[in-house]
């Protein structure tokens, strides 16, 4: 269920997208970066994560290595995002981006790649703390992907 959700999501976006940059906008690379492509990236970790634990694996321990690297690669690519997110000249991130597009994201993450761990030792407990994880990656691209929208046709990319 999540991976169908993630992936008809990410295509939603790349629909969204296209039809906003239709309009001569003013838009930086940096912002692009910084606000909607986690968002896509988001989506398709959930969708990742859903096709590697449905894969038929002869050991549970490639699964948690594969999951494991999906945790710790979002990890790096969040810290990668803050630091984007502080040099955006056109717009500065309030409290809430930063929970949004920072602090929730690192969680889900850092607790996808801790539960991948844990996966070999506690498997019940592991996979409800990675499918929640990846409900709460979906959860913050929805919500992502709707604050870019919203700024861009509320007039936050105005129009050249």
């Amino acid at each position: 269920m999540t991976g169908s959700a993630a992936a008809t999501l990410t295509g939603l976006m790349f629909v969204v997208i296209t039809l906003v940059t239709g309009r001569e906008m003013q838009r930086s690379q940096d912002g692009i970066s910084t606000f909607s492509t986690p968002t896509v990236t988001h989506f398709a970790a959930a969708l990742l994560i859903s096709a590697v634990l449905l894969a038929p694996w002869h050991r549970l321990t490639y699964a948690a290595i594969s999951v494991a690297l999906i945790g710790l690669y979002g990890v790096a690519y969040v810290v990668r995002i803050m630091t984007r997110a502080k040099r955006v000249a056109e717009y500065t991130a309030d409290l809430e981006d930063w929970v949004w597009y920072t602090v929730l994201p690192l969680v889900a993450y850092g607790l996808i790649a801790a539960a991948a761990i844990v996966l070999m030792f506690a498997p019940g407990k592991a996979l409800f703390a990675i499918g929640g994880s990846v409900v709460l990656l979906i959860l913050i691209g929805i919500r992502d992907a709707w604050d870019v929208v919203t700024f861009l046709v509320v007039g936050g990319g105005r129009a050249t």
